[in-house]
């Protein structure tokens, strides 16, 4: 399994701090907040990664980064021309994919929680021996404000809406996410939102 890291946007909600840096390299305590999203992917066992970016950006993280040999972990970068949204993330990294599955997480996601790493085992599980997707969420009072799953009677993720009127379930998406390979060919027949 290979692990994107997805760090574009524009962080225009921090600014004017992101105005001369990305909202990634923003230090988080004693880290940029970059380092939190990879710390996901190495409990998940996920050595080599994809940085995606921003043309302005990619080579503050390729500095701060390098190849990644000093994490124990292998770097690729690729740059994101415009943020058209999560499933462009996979047709920028289809080459670096492969045959293998994915893990996706936002680059300015922190997790954390006891019992963090088990369950980032039994996703790549779930991937891996099921071949099912897994995308984690959590249970808010307000997701009107989010990307919210919506759930089939089985309890499966069936889609995602981007802040909806009127919400199909109260779990927002935290921007964690699990695919088998197939996700490559459906991103590419994904059509994508106003917000991409």
């Amino acid at each position: 399994m290979k692990g994107i890291v997805l760090a574009g946007g524009f962080g225009t909600r921090l600014h004017p701090v992101t105005e001369s840096v990305s909202k990634q390299l923003l230090p988080i305590y004693d880290k940029p907040m970059v380092y939190y999203p990879i710390s996901a992917l190495m409990l998940a066992e996920i050595r080599e990664i994809l940085i995606i970016s921003t043309r302005e950006d990619i080579g503050l993280y390729e500095q701060l980064l390098g190849d990644g040999s000093q994490f124990g972990l292998s770097f690729s970068y690729a740059v994101q021309p415009s943020p058209d949204g999560l499933a462009q993330a996979f047709l920028i990294g289809e080459e670096f994919i492969g045959s293998d599955d994915a893990c996706l997480v936002l680059g300015d996601n922190v997790f954390y929680g006891a019992g963090f790493p088990e369950i980032l085992s039994r996703a790549r599980k779930n991937v891996e021996t099921d071949r099912n997707a897994v995308i984690f969420g959590y249970q808010v009072q307000d997701p009107e404000r989010y990307g919210v799953a919506e759930f089939n009677q089985h309890g499966d993720v069936i889609g995602i809406e981007e802040k909806p009127q009127d919400p199909k379930s109260n779990f927002a998406v935290v921007g964690l996410y699990f695919y088998t390979n197939e996700v490559i060919q459906i991103a590419k027949h994904i059509k994508p939102s106003e917000r991409g």
